[in-house]
């Protein structure tokens, strides 16, 4: 549709192509509009205003603007000289301040087109009172026409992720333009600027246009990108621009602030592949390449609300703004609160008040410059109950893109207790397996055939092949036996599961108090979960359950289910939730079996396949009980494994000691387990007041990283202690006699150690006696930042040679310094010499020499103990005179 010709009652004007031309256009639409209603004459100049700007950024020619008043009608027409350049909608969020010019014309004007040919084209729209709602639609997107054209394909490119550097992308290109029109030119030429933003607008419109073809619920897509041969000088000039832009954003010249690591990988690989294919190489798909991992995020689907509270693990979203707008009751319960109380309250409630001018510059810092030290890690810190206490967690944050190209902050805050065993997982529904997982090869050893729900039948339909059976019942069982995670092994295997044999499956599990708990659910298809909408704590089963979960929780099946369950009156809640599942997902088969170990039913697999397809038949029965028979060993193996861990984990936190409160003497110490073991292992620290007035101070490292050395580490804290109270000898000495009862037990230990003394009165002077078994030196940091390394007193490591001779070395400890004692996991990594790991701690010790101790000890391991191999256990201890401690200052 379009007007090729101006009214009658029409007049005109022509703007040169520049900045300024945008307020004339306005200008001139409120002088030829005199006298017609306000509102109708605002929206004109509104829209007009948009219209110009887009000729000005994108035709870079000379603008004219018609303006018509016809029977209570307005009709503006703005017109370039550059009919090559189609219209480039951008389908921009709503919280995008810029590029939604022709947005705005689309929701504000009564009726409006566009039409080319010749000399120029033309962009129309009509106001007028009481007409017609304004069109859905009135253009497509329109791809500039190409010569030769070649097809870019981008391989599980992430549609949210996509949106967002896209309106990035377009942002910065829009300042560097008004800022060169403005005579600022930031270090682009006008020809690299003007090329940048012609083939930013191609690639748009391109993907713009590929993403509206295909259903717009996937997380993923796979899309053909169609552009000229010729179109690769201009491409290195767009990454070249863009490149400049993040620098001058990062200096804060622009408006616009620089992308998160996330948004800057994910658009070197979109000019890779574009460079890459338009020189003859091959796609390569954004889910295989290798990133860091601030950049990594397995989740595949636009973030939303729904993520968080599926969580079973405490989880925090919060958005660009550092306000919380989602958490789940497990975070709340953690912390003390209510989950809607903390939306809308700023991050900083949760972050202990030592450590919030921290995270405010930090998260500052993070936003200016596009550099983040902690995301994608796991870093050990506290964080404040509502109460106020410290809770110790771990904590690990990734970015997200909503659906409207928004970024939030996911952040888990893993109790130090129950960290992961297999690394962070996602929180939120569950996610297909990304290639490189274990699971995530595709593996076709069990026939796949095409087609929905009949494609898992089909392979076992009149028995499963043996070695395909066998096949399947192998890789079943690694999917537990991969992971330590109870809960990431079942999403494994859910997956594998709706792979080969049905459409979607559940796992429901008695919980410890006998309830049932159902833990995952899992569709061939993502986007038809609803995150948070089926996991968690079913009803009890009642004597008034009858339904086949109820039946199978008791004992019974595997139970075919030719048709789906049917409500009944006689039905218990249990039995209805069961049959609310059928209802939501679809079922027009399945099979409910019962999890069975050590002659205990613990939980229950239904398996459902969809109506259409190839049901489940009774010769499907046999190969279900031995799928099930598989997947409860690895429970009940997993299961054994996390008792045995929190046993281990609970007697260990139990011999982590209340530091003594000493007149004249500051104390703090930290405990963080690994983020990547079993979590248990023989890092310890103490301090005890010896009957003489001296104050201990201990720590030490036993071999291993299971429940071995939790015990063997109690042993040789309780005789240590009991050694040091005894005799109150020397501390070579004492280290000697511990050595000496360290063989005397069954299963002697292997281990780290320092023992030492400060001795002094309150107000000083104070000197350190110590000697130590093998263990990495003492750190003394002054208040002014000098900082040495205590390497004196050295001698074996304990269980090696208790006749050994040992030594004792004496250091004084001057007022307001501070002393450090550490375990290896604070500074030892692989492929680092030991050297250049102590000289990190030195540097960073000397950064916070002048820092609340509580500080000193917090930011140490946030800094150095991000990610670590090995426990990390510290004991620090500040010399302070009484009259410069005060009231009320910090203990450890």
């Amino acid at each position: 549709m379009g007007y090729p010709d101006p009214p009658p009652a029409a007049v005109s004007r022509r703007f040169p192509d520049g900045p300024r031309s945008v307020a004339a256009a306005r200008r001139f639409v409120r002088a030829a509009l005199d006298g017609a209603p306000s509102d109708l004459v605002g929206t004109a100049q509104l829209l007009v205003s948009e219209l110009v700007t887009n000729a000005v950024l994108h035709a870079h020619t000379e603008v004219e603007v018609s303006v018509a008043r016809l029977d209570g009608r307005v009709r503006v027409r703005v017109g370039d000289r550059r009919p090559s350049r189609g219209l480039v909608p951008q389908r921009c969020s709503p919280y995008s301040v810029t590029g939604q010019g022709l947005t705005l014309v689309e929701q504000l004007a009564s009726l409006f087109g566009t039409h080319g040919g010749g000399a120029g084209k033309t962009v129309w729209f009509e106001l007028w009172h009481d007409g017609p709602a304004p069109p859905s639609a009135g253009w497509e997107t329109t791809v500039p026409p190409r010569r030769a054209e070649r097809t870019v394909t981008l391989v599980d490119m992430p549609t949210a992720l996509e949106s967002a550097c896209r309106q990035h992308r377009h942002a910065v290109l829009r300042e560097l333009t008004f800022a060169a029109s403005a005579g600022k030119p930031l270090g682009v030429p006008p020809e690299d600027l003007a090329a940048a933003n012609d083939v930013n607008n191609v690639i748009s419109a391109g993907v713009t246009a590929g993403l509206e073809e295909q259903a717009p619920e996937s997380g993923l897509r796979t899309l053909r990108l169609a552009l000229s041969a010729d179109a690769l000088p201009a491409v290195r000039t767009l990454r070249r621009v863009l490149a400049l832009a993040e620098a001058r954003a990062r200096e804060e010249q622009l408006l616009t602030l620089p992308a998160l690591p996330r948004g800057r990988a994910f658009q070197d690989w979109l000019f890779d592949e574009i460079v890459g294919q338009l020189t003859g190489g091959g796609p390569t798909a954004w889910t295989v390449i290798a990133r860091e991992p601030e950049v990594s995020s397995a989740e595949l689907v636009p973030w939303d609300v729904g993520q968080v509270r599926a969580s079973r693990m405490p989880t925090v979203a919060a958005d660009e703004g550092n306000r919380i707008v989602a958490a789940n009751g497990a975070a709340a319960d953690l912390l003390g609160w209510d989950p809607d109380d903390l939306v809308g309250r700023r991050l900083t409630t949760l972050v202990p008040e030592h450590l919030r001018g921290r995270h405010t510059a930090a998260f500052t810092s993070m936003l200016l410059t596009g550099r983040t030290r902690i995301v994608g890690r796991s870093v050990p810190l506290p964080a404040l109950h509502r109460d106020g206490r410290l809770v110790p967690v771990r904590l690990y944050i990734q970015t997200h893109e909503t659906a409207d190209g928004r970024t939030v902050f996911v952040a888990q805050l893993v109790p130090r207790a129950t960290t992961f065993t297999d690394g962070p997982r996602t929180p939120g529904r569950i996610r297909e397996a990304a290639v490189g997982e274990p699971d995530g090869g595709r593996s076709r050893a069990v026939p796949e055939s095409g087609g929905g729900a009949g494609a898992g039948a089909a392979g076992v339909r009149g028995g499963m092949a043996a070695l395909d059976r066998l096949t399947l019942l192998a890789e079943l069982a690694a999917q537990l036996n991969n992971t330590l995670d109870l809960d990431e092994g079942l999403q494994r295997a859910g997956r594998l599961l709706t792979r080969r044999l049905a459409d979607w499956c559940a796992v429901d599990l008695f919980t410890a108090d006998a309830r049932v708990d159902r833990v995952c659910v899992v569709h061939r298809d993502p986007r038809a979960l609803r995150p948070g909408a089926y996991e968690g704590t079913l009803p009890e089963v009642s004597e008034e359950s009858r339904g086949p979960l109820a039946r199978v929780l008791r004992g019974a099946g595997p139970l075919l289910l030719t048709e789906a369950p049917r409500a009944g009156q006689t039905e218990s809640a249990l039995d209805r939730t069961y049959v609310d599942l059928f209802r939501e997902l679809g079922a027009g088969s399945a099979v409910v079996a019962p999890l069975r170990a050590r002659r205990k039913i613990f939980g229950a697999l239904t398996l459902v396949r969809a109506s259409g397809g190839r049901p489940f038949t009774a010769e499907d029965l046999t190969l279900v009980d031995d799928l099930v028979h598989s997947l409860a060993l690895g429970v009940d193996n997993v299961r054994l494994y996390q008792d045995t861990r929190s046993i281990a984990e609970r007697l260990q936190r139990s011999l982590l000691p209340v530091l003594p409160e000493v007149e004249g003497l500051r104390l703090a110490a930290r405990y963080a387990a690994s983020s990547t073991t079993a979590q248990v292992g023989g890092d310890w620290y103490d301090s005890f007041v010896l009957p003489g007035g001296n104050t201990a101070l201990v720590i030490g490292d036993v071999t291993g990283h299971d429940l071995d050395a939790a015990i063997a580490m109690s042993q040789l804290r309780s005789m240590l202690r009991g050694i040091a109270v005894d005799r109150e000898e020397p501390p070579a000495e004492v280290l000697r006699r511990l050595d000496l009862a360290n063989h005397s037990l069954h299963r002697e230990a292997t281990g780290t150690c320092v023992y030492g003394l400060i001795k002094g009165p309150p107000e000083g002077p104070w000197e350190l006696t110590h000697s130590s078994a093998g263990h990495p030196p003492p750190l003394l940091t002054t208040r002014d930042g000098h900082t040495r390394y205590l390497d004196g007193g050295a001698g074996l490591l304990l269980g090696m040679d208790p006749y050994a001779a040992r030594g004792t070395a004496v250091d004084a400890l001057p007022a307001h310094s501070t002393l450090l004692l550490y375990t290896d996991g604070l500074v030892e990594r692989r492929d680092e010499p030991l050297d250049s790991a102590l000289d990190r701690l030195r540097r960073r010790a000397a950064d916070l020499a002048r820092e609340p101790l509580e500080t000193f000890c917090d930011e140490l391991l946030i800094g150095l103990g991000a990610d670590n191999a090995d426990d990390i256990a510290v004991l620090a201890v500040r010399p302070s005179p009484p009259s410069a401690a005060g009231p009320g200052s910090p203990r450890g």
